[in-house]
């Protein structure tokens, strides 16, 4: 028997000021469409993967492709999508290509997500037993 709790109001009556505050903190909608697109990305576990070891500094393909155990045409394809999105960024040096994070706030949603999901008072009992 599930006993969980689904908050629902129960008063039709509109906050006036609740709802202006909130319109004041939207975003727009191309801006929620970026935004979207970003934590997409960062929804595939190979790209999740490919960040992170760009952490430690810049790599070339075959390097992340090494560190990861994946192809070097799947990095590539992975790699091009994060470009797209201005998530990682790249140089080249003579015929060789090292790919880095874009800049910090790469590395801060990184950290932050990665923080979030090991909060202690985040079981995973707690997110299973909200998702299903």
């Amino acid at each position: 028997m599930n006993h969980s709790f689904n908050p629902k109001c129960s008063d039709n009556h509109i906050h006036r000021e609740a709802v202006e505050r909130a319109l004041d903190s939207m975003v727009d909608g191309w801006t929620a469409t970026r935004l979207a697109q970003v934590f997409a990305a960062l929804s595939d576990p190979s790209r999740v993967r490919l960040i992170s070891a760009l952490l430690a500094g810049e790599l070339c393909v075959h390097d992340l492709a090494a560190a990861l155990g994946m192809s070097q045409s799947a990095v590539s394809h992975q790699l091009r999508l994060l470009r797209s999105l201005s998530l990682v960024r790249y140089r080249k040096e003579g015929r060789v290509v090292y790919y880095s994070l874009d800049d910090e706030h790469v590395e801060h949603l990184f950290r932050m997500g990665w923080e979030h999901i090991r909060h202690p008072e985040k079981s995973m009992k707690e997110i299973a037993s909200n998702h299903g």
